[in-house]
């Protein structure tokens, strides 16, 4: 095996890829197998360069000191300078002949300015810019037309930092198309203005676009109904589909809409006392970045206080599990008009507080949202429906179906498998309340806007669903022995190892990059200034805190035994859901990283769900 020329660590010259130029590198590492050689340039950029492109520090320097020394031009130079010269005459250095002009002439021609070019990338076009962001939105036909005339490839697509090959005049007329075509869009006509550049193309289209977004607002809450009629079946088994429908009379009851609202208000107040610490979230498209209170951790004790105070006054919250369908169809109600209010006032919402994902299809925008971070005052509508009346009513939900089964089933105490199930929600939802501030770096928070998929979601989804297996124990009870209670529980502990260890990783990561704690991870530099982690945690398989998620959705429904199905729905709906979501951040990792992230996928190629998509 040969041995190694250069070691890690070391700074050398390594020649740019197409040309005979050296610029000063650091070598990273070696491959064993192909010998080739990983740089890093002073910009950041990586690159693999074969041991014949790259020259040690001391050859350039000894070529550099050697030919100083032996030039004789440079001596006759210098003594030039030193004698006197009549002021009309120029000194022999300027006198020059003719075949002289015309070398220095081509030598100019022929010198290379490196300059970046920094591309950013917009839906299929990218632009340029320097330094600062480029705030001004654009229409897609008049962009591309800048693509044309300033001789962009549509390859160059991926990439965000490049160089510049071209003579130094024509890098100068380059920059000056550049400039004159930026400044025609923002003084174009009114038509091409208001076309929003950042809205989502036909082909970016989520949850199969408009058509797709109106069968899920419909589907959804039959989804919802059906399950919990069928929790409520002696035999809930997939042959006595469907189930019988109660009278539409007996869905409403004004009494429950009314506790419902009082819900919401307990936790909006708890939500508005000044506790807990304010923290600043990530950048927003104008460079403002907004406050949070973290205090849903202290929401939660006072919820878990007036709950105690409930039980101990006597009020019965078995109401609560004997009216659980009219429940979730007042938190319907409540969420589709939360939604028709978040797009209403959207349409008055200044264009950098929208999301990007809108498109301006009416049904589309209003499933996924058209304001990114809707807010009455200082009061964040979709961060506090993210984790308070959702997240904590279920677990409110799932200590009521606990009682109504001691109750129904007249037991003493409650059953392991409902022991189990509470107790490993329990943790999930408090690990979300204690880490609140990482739910700040999550896509819901930073790219989603506010409308039905998450009002819907957080409202209705969340507690009735995710409390399904607890309502299925109420009626169906299972026995679960030591010995298998105990390997569940070995399950469930791994996965939020895995969970709760990926997610601390990825957070500390973005929070503070230079973190000594975080200085044996490595990283690949991307153009956009971020890195992307491929050792710890997030070296072993792309997205581990959504295995780590799927193990702990298992782990929730093998209390409920292997009679029927209907637990294990959860389980299905949730790989579901990650699938969608792992192909959602490859999509929007390939087009935000470009080439860093086909580097990346090189070096993690293990997915959660490989060849699915």
């Amino acid at each position: 095996m040969p041995s190694r020329k250069f070691g890690d660590g070391e700074v050398v010259r390594g020649r740019w890829p197409g040309s005979s130029l050296y610029y000063e590198v650091e070598v990273l590492s070696q491959d064993s197998k192909s010998h080739l050689y990983t740089v890093k340039y002073k910009d950041g950029t990586e690159l693999e360069l074969k041991e014949s492109d790259i020259k040690p520090l001391t050859s350039f320097r000894q070529r550099k000191s050697g030919s100083s020394s032996s030039s004789p031009s440079r001596r006759r130079g210098s003594r030039s300078r030193s004698r006197s010269r009549s002021p009309g005459r120029p000194p022999k250095s300027l006198r020059r002949s003719a075949s002289q002009h015309a070398e220095i002439k081509e030598r100019r021609k022929l010198e290379i300015n490196l300059t970046p070019l920094v591309l950013k990338q917009s839906g299929n076009s990218i632009s340029r810019y320097n330094g600062e962001p480029d705030r001004i939105e654009r229409n897609d036909i008049a962009h591309r037309n800048i693509q044309n005339k300033s001789y962009l490839s549509q390859e160059s697509s991926y990439l965000a930092t490049q160089y510049s090959l071209r003579p130094r005049k024509e890098e100068i007329k380059f920059e000056e198309i550049i400039s004159k075509e930026e400044r025609n869009i923002t003084k174009g006509p009114k038509s091409l203005r208001t076309f929003e550049m950042t809205a989502t193309e036909p082909e970016d289209f989520e949850f199969g676009g408009g058509f797709g977004a109106f069968s899920i607002m419909i589907g959804l809450p039959v989804m919802l109904f059906m399950l919990l009629l069928m929790c409520r079946e002696e035999d809930p088994s997939l042959a006595n589909l469907p189930p019988p429908l109660p009278p539409l009379a007996n869905l409403w009851e004004t009494r429950v809409f009314g506790v419902c609202l009082l819900w919401f208000f307990l936790q909006a107040l708890f939500h508005l006392l000044p506790i807990g610490k304010v923290v600043e979230g990530t950048p927003l498209c104008s460079g403002r970045r907004l406050k949070y209170r973290l205090n849903g951790f202290y929401a939660f004790i006072l919820t878990s206080v007036v709950i105690g105070t409930s039980l101990y006054w006597g009020i019965e919250l078995y109401y609560v599990y004997d009216h659980f369908l009219q429940f979730a169809v007042a938190a319907t109600v409540f969420s589709v008009a939360l939604s028709i209010y978040l797009y209403v006032r959207s349409l008055k919402a200044p264009k950098d507080e929208l999301s990007p994902g809108k498109s301006g299809n009416i049904v589309y925008d209003f499933f996924i949202g058209r304001e990114l971070n809707p807010r009455i005052g200082h009061f964040d509508l979709k961060y506090f429906c993210e984790l308070r009346p959702g997240l904590i009513g279920w677990v409110v939900i799932n200590l009521i179906m606990l009682l109504a089964e001691m109750k129904v089933q007249q037991r003493e105490t409650p059953s392991v498998a409902m022991v189990l199930v509470n107790s490993f929600q329990l943790v999930y939802v408090v690990d979300a309340l204690w880490n609140e501030e990482a739910l700040l770096t999550t896509m819901d928070i930073i790219h989603d806007g506010f409308g039905f998929m998450l009002a819907f979601g957080d409202l209705v989804w969340v507690p009735f669903v995710y409390s399904l297996q607890a309502f299925y124990l109420v009626r169906h009870p299972n026995e679960v022995s030591w010995l298998f209670a105990s390997i569940i529980i070995a399950l469930k502990l791994s996965g939020y190892v895995v969970f709760r260890c990926a997610n601390s990783q990825k957070n500390a990561f973005r929070k503070n990059p230079n973190d000594p704690n975080l200085a044996h991870l490595k990283i690949i530099h991307t153009s956009s200034g971020k890195n992307l982690l491929v050792s710890g945690w997030w070296g072993f398989v792309r997205h581990p805190n959504y295995l780590g998620d799927l193990i702990m959705a298992l782990s929730w429904s093998l209390p409920c035994g292997f009679n029927h199905i209907l637990p294990y729905i959860y389980v299905i709906y949730f790989t579901i859901l990650l699938i969608h979501r792992e192909a959602r951040d490859e999509h929007q990792c390939k087009k935000k990283y470009g080439l860093a992230w086909e580097k990346y996928c090189q070096r993690v190629p293990y997915r959660i769900f490989p060849y699915i998509y």
